[in-house]
Parts: C-alpha cells; sequence; structure tokens
C-alpha cells in the first residue's frame, strides 16, 4: 500500500499570517497552478482512497485532483489544520514576540498553544486515521492536508522527536509517501514538489 500524504498548495497569507482554523482562505494564482501540477502527477495513478482536510485551501487543491482523476474527495476531520488556538489568524511577525510562542517552537513534544492542541494530540489523531487506512483492503490512498499534520506523521513514521520537529520540512504542494509492506510503514519519498 501506498499512502500519499500532500499539503495543499500556496496562498497568498502563506509565510505571513498563522491561518489554522479560523482563516479559511482559499488558493492564489500560483496554488493553482501547483495543484493543477498535483492533478497531473497523480492523474495516471490508482486511486483507491481519496480524501482531504475540510479547509478551504486544502478541498481546492483535492479538487483540481479531482479533476484530473475523476474521484472526488472525502472530507476528512482526521487530516484537519492543527489547532493553534488563540494564536489563529494572527501575523507571524507579531507572534514573534510571544514567549508562549517561543516556548512552542523550542519544545513541541510538552508545550501547548493557548487554548490549542498539543503537537501529540494532533500527532495521535493524524497516525491513528493513518492506521486505520492500513488496515483497509486498498493499494493506495491520497490525503490532503497541511504542513503541521503532515510533519507530525513523518516524525512519527521516522522515528523523530516532536522537540526535533524542524528535521522535516513540508512544502507547498508537496507529496510524501509512506510506503507500507505487511506491520511496516516507511517514508519511501521524503518530498516530491509539485511545480507550475
Amino acid at each position: 500500500m501506498r499512502i500519499y500524504l500532500v499539503r495543499h498548495a500556496s496562498h497568498s497569507l502563506l509565510g505571513r499570517v498563522l491561518c489554522g482554523r479560523s482563516v479559511d482562505i482559499g488558493l492564489d494564482v500560483e496554488g493553482r497552478c501547483q495543484a493543477r501540477a498535483l492533478g497531473d502527477h497523480f492523474a495516471h495513478e490508482p486511486i483507491d482512497l481519496f480524501q482531504c482536510s475540510p479547509r478551504r485551501r486544502a478541498r481546492e487543491t483535492a479538487e483540481e485532483i479531482g479533476v484530473a482523476t475523476g474521484r472526488r474527495p472525502d472530507m476528512t476531520p482526521a487530516l484537519d489544520e492543527h489547532d493553534p488556538g488563540e494564536w489563529a489568524g494572527l501575523a507571524f511577525e507579531a507572534l514573534a514576540n510571544d514567549s508562549r510562542w517561543q516556548a512552542w517552537n523550542e519544545r513541541r513534544g510538552s508545550a501547548r498553544p493557548p487554548q490549542g492542541e498539543r503537537m501529540r494530540e494532533l500527532q495521535q489523531r493524524v497516525v491513528d486515521h493513518i492506521e486505520s487506512t492500513r488496515a483497509r483492503a486498498i493499494e493506495s490512498a491520497v490525503m490532503v492536508s497541511h504542513a503541521e499534520p503532515i510533519r507530525a506523521a513523518l516524525l512519527h513514521y521516522r522515528g523523530i522527536a516532536l522537540d526535533d520537529f524542524h528535521h522535516v520540512q513540508v512544502e507547498p504542494a508537496s507529496i510524501h509517501v509512506l510506503h507500507v509492506t505487511g506491520n511496516r510503514i516507511e517514508v519511501r519519498t521524503t518530498s516530491i514538489m509539485a511545480t507550475a
């Protein structure tokens, strides 16, 4: 089995605002091109299961893959964006002066965003979903999600501590492939950038 973890394509607030779940932004022009390139990538791949986060940026990315593959994605809450609590919608520039933000980026394994989701909680829901998918009698699954859920899964399957999250990069419109063999899951492809 192959499980493709696809990050949504670019949007205009990328790198400037922590959108979280409260800023439901769609793709920008570059993101639309990236999403179409993702569609081209999957156009000739057999897909048994096609899922995406309920956020607009993920749905619009998945829609382009759906156009190319003739598949409609299922909205899947387990693939939803990390919940950053009170930080949602704030500019990264503003967050830089918040000591709690600094702690979050130094100790992901133990820190919690104010009123938000711990990284370990995020990792648990994503890994539980992947494990339940792995138990199904299918050969391939495409899951369109966000940087943090994908990063959390990759940290788990690569055996990297949550505090070392910066060792795993998940770029917009990138694809990470989990290759499942028996009881093992390996990250066979670290990242494929879909370019316009």
